[in-house]
């Protein structure tokens, strides 16, 4: 039993870093595809629900003890505007597992101060997309499967 809880958390883990690692985690643990992806979908909203009531402070945390002003034009700071202006915080949400991550994806929620309820509804929807979707496919493909291992 203890086993199989940390083979969860295992996955939760990887996901809440880098989205994409969970399933993968997932694979390499023998896990079925759909605990993988219910693992991964709550790795990556454990992350979320962190970081947006945290994510104000980290920011103020990091401009108080940055030795250099913050540059406004960068290319991933015209990118996130770009999805921002284009889709919201559905962009913002759908694109964090596989460009933006777990960890960035609501910082930049927050930072374009999305109200929590919208950012908590539409991140669950995305971590469960992409959670399924990948976790299916990285079961599936033997070819994937023969690679990890």
């Amino acid at each position: 039993m203890k086993s199989e809880i940390v083979k969860y958390l295992s996955v939760a883990f990887a996901s809440a870093l880098k989205f994409f690692g969970g399933p993968i985690t997932g694979v390499v643990l023998e896990l079925n595809w759909i605990e993988t992806a219910l693992a991964s979908a709550t790795g990556m909203m454990a992350m979320v629900f962190l970081l947006t009531y945290v994510g104000k402070w980290i920011q103020q945390f990091i401009e108080r003890y940055r030795k250099a002003p913050n540059k406004r034009f960068t290319k991933s700071n015209r990118m996130a505007v770009r999805i921002w202006k284009k889709f919201g915080i559905i962009g913002i949400a759908f694109l964090t597992p596989p460009l933006f991550t777990p960890i960035f994806g609501p910082l930049l929620a927050v930072g374009f101060k999305v109200p929590k309820n919208a950012i908590f509804l539409w991140m669950t929807i995305s971590a469960i997309l992409w959670g399924f979707g990948i976790s299916f496919i990285a079961h599936k493909m033997t070819y994937f499967q023969n690679w990890i291992r």
